[in-house]
């Protein structure tokens, strides 16, 4: 796929390996501060809980929290860290918080990158995007995602079937063992909290999850929505110009034709990438909030046409 897009947007070799370096200084760094920022938020529940200032403390907690699924994105690329070890511990340490298997992420994601926008291929478009305001709504919501990452695991895990075309079958077993471990870690989750009559996985992880996760719908949402089918990573996604603290809770992924075209370069090199290759992009929007009110503005258009 690098190799694809060297020839098709005029990198040379040496710039790709140059840009495609891994650091395990630079993840750490980011690592450290995603963490430093969501144990600053836990404290702010902390301090909140006995006023109203809970409810804005859990959402921005629940923010930050459900941007946990940018190392977990980042991680099983396996291209933030010099050493996999790294990589596939901080994988399973977020895929473990958002319901969301690494391995079975890993085949779900890989499969998007190599098939993106293709309606037959694509497992990102196996259930068909919103094409109303009311099923917008729905969607960024974050239930149609809690429902289908919860059905799915319990399915691996109860029943040991894995009919997802994307999973070839020498994997099933391992989607199937890493799901029965997740499920017996909330067991035992569970089961400690009601021995010790405590709250706190509610308060600061089942809660805040549930409300932090449209934040992280709407984002996920205006990578590909409304761009072209094709093969060109450059007109079938989307960059956003956003501002510093989105680009660091999403890890630098507002760059995300440049992350499609070359996969391989961690995200700590994709502004290079973007500076190298804005004039080739076909979709960029300024900002999410435009991204967004576009759309509604054409769900409501087709509601009145």
């Amino acid at each position: 796929m690098v190799v694809d897009a060297i020839q098709e947007y005029g990198l040379d070799r040496a710039m790709v390996r140059h840009l495609s370096r891994r650091s395990d200084a630079r993840g750490l760094a980011q690592l450290g501060a995603h963490a430093v920022l969501l144990c600053a938020t836990g404290c702010a529940v902390w301090a909140s809980r006995e006023s109203l200032w809970i409810a804005p403390a859990m959402l921005l907690h629940g923010a930050v929290l459900s941007f946990l699924f940018s190392p977990l994105h980042e991680s099983i690329h396996r291209s933030a860290f010099a050493s996999r070890w790294i990589s596939d511990s901080v994988a399973w340490l977020c895929g473990a918080l958002l319901v969301l298997p690494p391995e079975y992420f890993r085949l779900f994601h890989f499969a998007h990158h190599r098939f993106t926008q293709n309606p037959a291929q694509d497992p990102e478009l196996a259930q068909p995007r919103p094409a109303t305001f009311h099923s917008y709504l729905w969607h960024a919501s974050g239930m149609p995602y809690w429902y289908s990452r919860v059905s799915t695991t319990l399915r691996h895990a109860l029943t040991g079937r894995v009919p997802e075309a994307f999973v070839p079958p020498d994997k099933r077993p391992l989607v199937v063992r890493e799901a029965r471990v997740l499920l017996g870690s909330y067991l035992a989750v569970a089961a400690v909290s009601l021995v010790l009559r405590r709250s706190d996985v509610l308060i600061y992880w089942v809660l805040p999850a549930l409300l932090g996760q449209p934040f992280l719908r709407l984002f996920l949402f205006s990578e590909h929505a409304g761009c072209a089918f094709g093969d060109d990573m450059f007109a079938n996604t989307r960059t956003t110009y956003t501002n510093p603290v989105m680009r660091f809770l999403t890890w630098q992924m507002s760059f995300h034709a440049e992350h499609h075209a070359f996969p391989s370069v961690p995200f700590h090199a994709l502004a290079s990438v973007n500076a190298l290759t804005r004039e080739r992009l076909a979709v960029s929007a300024r900002g999410y909030f435009a991204v967004h009110r576009n759309f509604v503005r054409q769900f409501r258009a087709r509601q009145h046409a």
